[in-house]
């Protein structure tokens, strides 16, 4: 199994995902930006929901587990 796109670089006490990093572009987001860039449509094994009022990203369900926020 490769590399994971995305990687969760920081998160709150209670376990919310704060930061990423974006593996293929170097590239760091705050979940705020990684939740536009996935509404623009730019990260397609991921998807937005409503978590306790705030948007959060998630990725979509698949048998794999490569893709998973972790």
């Amino acid at each position: 199994m490769g590399n994971k796109r995305i990687k969760v670089t920081n998160e709150t006490a209670s376990g919310r995902n704060t930061n990423f990093h974006d593996n293929r572009q170097n590239k760091d987001m705050t979940r705020q930006q990684f939740v536009g860039e996935i509404e623009k449509g730019n990260y397609s094994n991921y998807h937005v929901r409503m978590i306790n009022n705030v948007k959060t990203p998630v990725s979509n369900p698949d048998a794999t587990r490569n893709n998973n926020l972790d």
